[in-house]
């Protein structure tokens, strides 16, 4: 994921398996667009499900928790390209005249020609090796954006961002580190009282996110790259690989080693893909 601020919160990355699984509780934590290329993508809630298939576009809205499933059948494997505009580029977006609905919880629509191409070239301007200058990745990300609307969907902009996202995001950039809550106030320059209080007033605490943001990269680690377990263990901050096995069954349902192999490397995203 690009981590430079040439378009801060935006990104793109690839996610790849040919074992079909299931992921217990994932949290959308940004507005995301997802094209299954490959495959089916089903998400459970409750009783309830919703399903993708090839060359279909899944939209979820921030905020959203599902059981996700991910199945090569019926083509072999399973690929889907996620993108996420970012906060900031849904507020300047403005969809201009006609009817227009707000994604609520999630949306499908088809991947058409157009669509697609589209797709593509935001993903290729956000790769962490483009040259592509900030003015051009935001001109892409408009264009998805823009091709949405005229397709009849769009993503509400919502309130601020709040301080367990900002906090998300500097763990994010550095999940091995030693994330206390007096060095994470300190990357505010806030006290450490003061950051507690307002990660209590959203019913968490800092080592609650630490520890999420460390799955959630390691998940995406896991569907995105070819590294060792192991290896994926110690960049998300865990000592040895079955404390991180045990974490990461507690919080998906399911050991590490159920994702392997995947098809195709990406960079690590900590979205559901």
């Amino acid at each position: 994921m690009r981590t430079d601020g040439l378009v801060a919160g935006a990104a793109a990355a690839l996610v790849a398996s040919t074992v079909r699984h299931r992921l217990k509780t994932i949290v959308v934590r940004d507005d995301l667009i997802g094209w299954v290329q490959s495959g089916t993508k089903t998400l459970h809630e409750h009783d309830a499900r919703r399903q993708w298939h090839r060359d279909e576009i899944f939209l979820l809205q921030r905020g959203t928790a599902w059981d996700v499933e991910n199945d090569p059948a019926p083509d072999g494997h399973y690929r889907a390209l996620v993108l996420l505009p970012g906060t900031e580029r849904l507020r300047q977006f403005e969809p201009g005249p006609g009817p227009v609905r707000s994604v609520d919880a999630s949306a499908r629509l088809p991947a058409d020609a157009e669509l697609r191409e589209a797709l593509d070239r935001a993903a290729r301007a956000l790769d962490p090796v483009s040259p592509a200058s900030a003015a051009l990745q935001h001109h892409r990300l408009l264009e998805v954006l823009m091709l949405l609307a005229e397709r009849g969907w769009r993503f509400e902009a919502g309130p601020d961002v709040p301080w367990s996202d900002r906090v998300r995001r500097r763990i994010a950039s550095h999940p091995a580190f030693d994330w206390s809550v007096h060095a994470l106030a300190e990357a505010f320059a806030i006290s450490a009282s003061t950051l507690q209080r307002r990660l209590a007033a959203e019913n968490t605490t800092a080592s609650d996110v630490v520890r999420d943001v460390r799955l959630e990269t390691g998940l995406a680690l896991l569907h995105g790259t070819s590294l060792p377990v192991g290896e994926i263990a110690a960049r998300c901050g865990y000592e040895s690989h079955s404390r991180f096995s045990a974490a990461f069954r507690a919080r998906f349902g399911l050991p590490p080693s159920d994702l392997r192999p995947v098809t195709s490397a990406a960079q690590p995203m900590t979205v559901p893909g």
